[in-house]
């Protein structure tokens, strides 16, 4: 138990100061660049709009459950499918502070390839989407102009007002957003750190790309966010996993699992999702297999030396205060968010509509917004953690239903 405490506290130390370095560069993100900006300049198959959807992608601090109902948003106000998958793609794989998170734990390499493999299979998948499926009619289906949830997430007015909202969502919305998942990667990081041999990986180093197959297959079904990923990736370099394959599993696990299928299927098409897999897995290990055996080797060992040497008792005071400072707000938006569920009321007018895909607070938000805006609606309330939105007002329930798998998610009205 002490070995597994000490590896827990050990990478929390190394992480805590970019994580908040990015949730503080995220809040600003947010509320200083409008989200219309980022559906007006989407539309299109052509190259233009797919580097825009990519570049915009990339710095975004949104998880693989966080971007669908973005993506589905973006394609339902004017994106072209080949740009809101080239964002879709994008997104979930880095952000601000994943990145910063990446370069604590693995070093400059790992942190200046990963949002340039990124932005290569984000523009990969978008121009095969574009060749497989024919946006004819994008134009004339979304001449009305943004009218769903994407752009109904402005902001206060002024320069404290935008301070604020950047505090505010920077520390406590993006902190319940990826708070459970980053706890969930640390722990597995540690267990693996504990539990599995030494030399585990180390005897099938002679087999790359068998190890990235296996990455695979274990990634890609499963959830796990950009940054939650980085420390299940370093326990398992620090087991013998070659740094390739360990890149697989920082790509692949944040960009592709089930519900994104799911959600890519219905809302883009059958084609659409094959290129979007095909993209976001054969960039995944074409990346791998760079960085095993065109990149030198030396550029991946100084992290890992660095956190095998690093003991509990090294550790700054500044790690260590960024560290409590970060568990603070984990607690803190954690006993939020069970008030908030045991605060919502319940009438005899109510409808409940269970939800599924919901995963995150930015799933919470879109469906409330979302919500809101229909005619008739009196009250919206969304309990992230039972999955079920609460609903007063005159208002049919299958339009309900209707606006929520417009959103992006599945619902049992």
């Amino acid at each position: 138990m002490n070995a597994l405490i000490y590896s827990f506290w050990a990478m929390l130390n190394e992480m805590s100061p970019y994580l908040l370095l990015g949730f503080a560069v995220a809040g600003v993100l947010h509320a200083f660049v409008p989200t219309r900006v980022y559906s007006k300049h989407l539309a299109g198959n052509g190259w233009g709009a797919i580097i825009k959807a990519a570049a915009l992608g990339v710095p975004l601090p949104l998880c693989s459950c966080g971007v669908l109902p973005t993506a589905v948003s973006l394609r339902n106000n004017g994106a072209s499918r080949a740009s809101a998958t080239s964002f879709l793609i994008a997104t979930p794989q880095t952000g601000v502070d994943s990145i910063a998170a990446t370069y604590s734990l693995l070093g400059l390499g790992f942190a200046i390839i990963r949002p340039v493999a990124a932005l290569v299979t984000a523009l990969l998948g978008g121009r095969m989407v574009a060749a497989v499926e024919h946006d004819t009619n994008d134009e004339a289906k979304h001449e009305g102009g943004c009218s769903g949830s994407c752009c109904g997430d402005e902001v206060a007015n002024g320069l404290a007002g935008k301070l604020l909202e950047s505090l505010k969502y920077g520390f406590v919305s993006m902190m319940k957003s990826i708070g459970k998942w980053l706890v969930i990667g640390l722990v597995v990081a540690a267990l693996i750190t504990v539990l599995v041999p030494d030399d585990f990986f180390a005897r099938y180093a002679q087999y790359p790309l068998l190890n990235m197959f296996i990455v695979l297959a274990i990634s890609v079904p499963m959830y796990v966010c950009a940054t939650g990923s980085i420390p299940i990736a370093l326990s398992l370099l620090l087991k013998g996993l070659s740094p390739g394959a360990a890149f697989v599993l920082l790509m692949a696990g944040p960009a592709a699992n089930f519900a994104s299928v799911l959600v890519v299927r219905r809302s883009f098409g059958g084609r659409a999702t094959w290129a979007y897999l095909a993209s976001i897995v054969g960039g995944a290990v074409a990346f791998g297999l760079i960085i095993d055996y065109l990149l030198p080797a030396e550029w991946f060992v100084p992290a890992l030396t660095g956190y095998a040497a690093q003991c509990h008792h090294c550790a700054s005071w500044f790690n260590i205060a960024c560290s409590i400072v970060l568990v603070v707000l984990l607690v803190y938006s954690a006993i939020d968010s069970v008030m908030k569920s045991k605060s919502i009321k319940i009438n005899n007018m109510t409808k409940e509509y269970r939800i599924k895909g919901m995963m995150c607070v930015h799933c919470q938000t879109n469906v409330q917004k979302g919500l809101s805006m229909l005619e008739g609606v009196t009250r919206v309330e969304v309990d992230l953690a039972k999955g079920i939105a609460y609903v007063d007002g005159e208002v049919p329930a299958d339009v309900v239903v209707a606006k929520i798998r417009e959103l992006g998610y599945e619902c049992e009205g």
